[in-house]
């Protein structure tokens, strides 16, 4: 049964992206960049200054690495062992490609396609929502509907960013990329890798990230394109077409996510296998995409707008982020569970290089603090999720929490042991995080200007305005 709210609704609602709103962001773009280039200077002089100190540091955490990588060989069975030991000589190996380039190089590097993933994945994910509430014929996100399809736009930055990424610092990001490791006379040879050449070889690569892209940007493309004529003519025709290529984005989808993730995150560590690891990703960008749309929602209602939600709607949007980081939690334990304490050994390294040294350790138990016990906690009871201020501050912690790991899958296959939480940290990461959330937010917003804020001529926009919560 319904109640009926909002009886004020305006539908003719249309998001004015001010001069005002462009300013704050471009002075957050520009106090990032300013934070990035402090933070260069800064590792640069540590590592000028204090090179010896700090190749000591590394040899003794990449030595605390390998014991621990030798206990687990020694208590696997001999494939298993011959296997492990090619990884650690494809480890090696990575350490010795990446040598050419300064730490403080490398570190920017990865910090750029940290953030770039993370957003990509982050803006797909606004099509994939919108997509499943057409599919599901849902009436009550009918009103919220155009703040994650507003999210497609940032696809036209990522994937453009991507294929330059990859093609200028392939391989100072992906150790498979180096030719040597598949030439047999070479000492850098790896036959675990030769036996991926089929799939991990760079053509192959890039022209799956094109496919990856082409597809998702086709489909949000349309989307829009049929939402814009909505706004113009009452004909639910609009809306049909949208469930039908909201059907073929879904297929295509559940392959492409797993497949991109497997490609931009996993093969970063080539050795590393983890048949989980599309849907912990998958998890990762869910919830991040959910807590952005939640936190946009709240904004806009603060700021006078998207009179048509009510505290049910945020209520629902609070049962997505407190059921969707239990979802992630669940993937982490299940994919940690299996691999850690099966103790296979050419897939425990993954682990074991980020829970048993001093650079990620901390990291690894904050993930779960932030990603888990603090939604958890905080959006357990009914009053919780229908409060703005509590949806708010969950919301910055999680995306927050998903970053980090985001971060805790790049950053060891780059750097090794010279990661971790610093001084430099709070200038190269973080600047460079809000270059990004930035970037992200002006395409958002940009997005979000150019339709109607609510999709007055969809079929549900009745249920949407008297949505109720039980």
């Amino acid at each position: 049964m319904a109640h009926h709210h909002n009886t004020s609704v305006n539908l003719d609602e249309k998001f004015v992206f001010s001069a005002e709103i462009k300013k704050k962001l471009f002075i957050l773009i520009g106090v990032g960049v300013i934070l990035v280039i402090i933070g260069v200077f800064l590792a640069m002089y540590q590592e000028n200054h204090a090179h010896g100190g700090h190749g000591e540091h590394a040899s003794v955490t990449t030595s605390l690495v390998a014991d621990a990588h030798a206990t687990d060989a020694h208590a696997a069975e001999a494939p298993h062992g011959d296997a492990h030991a090619h990884a650690e000589a494809g480890h090696e190996a990575h350490g010795d490609h990446g040598a050419h380039k300064p730490t403080w190089a490398l570190r920017l590097i990865k910090d750029l396609w940290q953030n770039n993933i993370f957003f990509a994945g982050i803006a797909v994910m606004g099509v994939f929502f919108v997509a499943f509430n057409y599919v599901a014929w849902a009436g009550w996100s009918a009103g919220i509907q155009r703040i994650p399809s507003a999210f497609g736009n940032y696809l036209w930055v990522a994937a453009p960013l991507t294929i330059v990424l990859f093609v200028v610092f392939g391989h100072d990001l992906f150790h498979w990329t180096h030719e040597d490791l598949y030439d047999k006379t070479s000492a850098h040879y790896d036959p675990l890798l030769d036996g991926k050449k089929a799939f991990l070889n760079t053509p192959f690569f890039l022209a799956r990230t094109v496919i990856y892209f082409a597809l998702w940007l086709f489909s949000w493309t349309t989307l829009r394109k049929y939402q814009k004529n909505e706004d113009l003519s009452p004909d639910t025709k609009w809306w049909h077409k949208s469930v039908v290529t909201s059907a073929f984005f879904l297929i295509f989808f559940g392959v492409t996510s797993s497949m991109s993730a497997w490609d931009w995150a996993m093969s970063m560590d080539p050795h590393f296998f983890s048949t989980m690891f599309g849907w912990y990703v998958f998890a990762s960008w869910f919830v991040s995409a959910l807590a952005f749309i939640t936190l946009i929602v709240v904004l806009l209602k603060d700021n006078g707008y998207l009179s048509i939600i009510n505290e049910n709607h945020l209520h629902d949007l609070g049962k997505f982020v407190f059921a969707f980081s239990i979802f992630w939690t669940y993937i982490w334990f299940e994919q940690f569970l299996l691999i850690y304490y099966a103790n296979i050994p050419e897939e425990v390294g993954y682990f074991v290089q980020r829970l048993k040294t001093d650079a990620y350790t901390p990291i690894f138990f904050l993930t779960l603090f932030l990603n888990f016990f603090f939604p958890f906690l905080v959006l357990m009871t009914r009053g919780s999720k229908r409060m703005g201020i509590m949806l708010k501050i969950v919301c910055v912690v999680v995306i927050l929490g998903h970053w980090f790991d985001f971060y805790m899958i790049t950053t060891p296959p780059v750097l090794n042991q010279s990661g971790g939480l610093d001084g430099i940290f709070l200038f190269m990461e973080l600047g460079l995080a809000m270059v990004f959330v930035g970037v992200f937010l002006f395409m958002v917003l940009t997005a979000l200007s150019r339709l109607q804020l609510i999709p007055k001529n969809h079929p549900m926009i009745e249920e949407s305005v008297h949505h109720d919560v039980f």
